[in-house]
């Protein structure tokens, strides 16, 4: 690593929230200093580039976050009069964290704001990733029948991120995008086949002839095909492997400019921590109950009308049935111990060693994000034998494992016991595993992501849901309850991020040390 005196500049498209660039932000070198600082992020959604332009103004301190923040997060100041007492910082990250909608419309606008922000900086990184729902396997199924599906422009966005390529011929780009973009086509063609083909000649993908500055892809997981060939499968990165406690498996396409004789190194692999890990120790509390008059009576009274024969029986005779039985018969009696609250604000202190030493801030005074949300009677009943279920025989419970008088009302429930569709509708994470995808579904309703505490019988929290995305626990998340689980669901995990970000900022050291 050279002694270079500034951090490298980023630029972060289709930003979200920000994880993706928190990861960048984050990371320093031997000498504590940053490796990166923001150029400029974009972002379209309005409660998203407002968590971004929060975050942007807490890295405009430096590493030390200043003590209103905290104030703030403790609900003692309001975000106008945070921002009010630091106009100079504020100001810095209303520079830095635009809202603009990519497209045709905005790009002579972009082109130039970046010129500007850029400056005369050569050495610099741009990331991102385009929307996904066109490309993935939920969006794909529900829109497969759209007969406009194949004219989708969101099957396009990346060329938006192609014409930032071309335009400003960054030396380094990562570009983040779905599993299903392997098997995704559009009129036929193949759309991973198009995209690794225009980004290796972004020119001429928009103008139909190349100009010379091509890019090589590289994989962070693995090495060059032989033959040179690229394979798309070796850029899926699945970040259980680098430790994050999150079975997310996302593609991550490293470009390099062509007159730039350096490679990216590979990310290390390490064991992540489990679900019990990074959520185990926030406070107890219960969920609301829906549609009904809510107290703690009422809801222990409606989760405990679960009827343990019933279920025995529905068993049938299973090794794992009297384990189900009795389990239920504990956590429903008059000696359990139910939590009575829906919320926590309570910030308990943690272990160095501990593995939330990847989220925790000592310096918070109070726990944010950690309430519950409301479910149906019905559905609590569900969570609770899920979650005894998946304690007593260590694996999620299909439909078909659940008793009748316990199955949703939805028109393919049938095909959901049968195997054909949904079967895994309600979703217990294991708490000796990593957690299953957060996606932004969990802003919908919570049957995938159940906590797996019967006693608590409800799903995660969205700072439990921020957790196992490696979010900071001072990672304020701006709009509403819906708007911020989704924003978390979206996210590219910080963790892994940072550990992609410390790759990049070695390829640019690399390049300042050419002649």
């Amino acid at each position: 690593m050279t002694g270079r005196k500034q951090p490298h500049l980023l630029v972060d498209v289709f930003a979200g929230p920000g994880g993706l660039g928190e990861g960048f932000l984050s990371r320093t070198d031997s000498k504590g200093s940053s490796r990166f600082k923001s150029a400029l992020s974009v972002e379209k959604d309005e409660d998203a580039h407002a968590t971004l332009t929060l975050r942007h103004f807490v890295r405009a301190f430096g590493a030390e976050f200043p003590e209103d923040y905290y104030s703030f997060l403790a609900g003692e100041m309001s975000l106008e009069d945070l921002y009010a007492a630091h106009p100079e910082e504020h100001a810095s990250a209303s520079g830095s964290a635009r809202r603009i909608t990519l497209g045709e419309s905005s790009h002579a606008e972009v082109k130039k704001l970046l010129t500007t922000r850029l400056k005369d900086q050569t050495k610099w990184a741009l990331v991102g990733g385009p929307p996904c729902q066109a490309y993935s396997l939920v969006g794909r199924s529900r829109m497969g029948g759209d007969p406009d599906f194949e004219q989708d422009e969101r099957h396009f966005l990346y060329k938006e991120y192609l014409k930032i390529i071309a335009d400003h011929l960054p030396p380094v780009f990562v570009m983040e995008n779905v599993k299903g973009l392997l098997s995704a086509t559009v009129e036929g063609v193949s759309m991973i086949t198009r995209i690794v083909a225009d980004l290796e000649d972004p020119s001429k993908a928009l103008k139909g002839k190349s100009d010379g500055v091509t890019y090589r892809l590289f994989s962070l997981v693995e090495q060059d095909a032989p033959g040179g060939q690229v394979d798309p499968r070796m850029f899926i990165v699945r970040a259980e492997d680098y430790g994050v406690p999150q079975a997310r498996h996302r593609m991550f396409i490293v470009g390099i400019r062509n007159d730039l004789i350096v490679r990216p190194s590979l990310l290390k692999r390490q064991d992540g921590p489990s679900v019990r890990d990074m959520i185990g120790d926030l406070p107890r509390i219960r969920s609301r109950l829906s549609r009904q008059p809510d107290n703690p009576d009422l809801w222990r009274a409606a989760v405990t009308s679960v009827r343990p024969a019933e279920i025995a029986k529905h068993l049938n005779g299973a090794d794992y049935t009297r384990a189900v039985r009795s389990e239920i018969e504990v956590v429903t009696g008059p000696f359990a111990d139910w939590p009575e609250d829906t919320s926590a604000t309570a910030y308990a202190p943690g272990r160095p060693s501990n593995a939330v030493s990847l989220v925790r801030d000592p310096l918070l005074k109070v726990l944010d994000g950690h309430e519950s949300r409301s479910h149906m009677a019905s559905d609590l009943q569900r969570y609770l034998f899920a979650a005894v279920f998946a304690d007593a025989t260590g694996r999620s419970p299909k439909l078909a494992d659940f008793p009748p008088s316990l199955l949703p009302a939805h028109g393919n429930v049938t095909k959901g016991v049968s195997g054909d569709m949904f079967a895994d509708r309600f979703r217990v994470q294991l708490p000796q595993r990593a957690s299953t995808t957060i996606t932004s579904h969990i802003s919908k309703d919570g049957h995938y992501f159940i906590h797996y505490d019967p006693l608590q019988c409800r799903s995660l929290t969205l700072r439990e849901a921020a957790r196992l995305q490696t979010f900071p626990d001072n990672y304020r998340f701006l709009g509403n309850r819906t708007s911020q689980y989704h924003q978390v669901g979206n996210a590219v995990p910080p963790h892994l991020a940072g550990q992609i970000a410390d790759i990049v900022a070695d390829v640019l050291d690399r390049v300042s040390e050419e002649p």
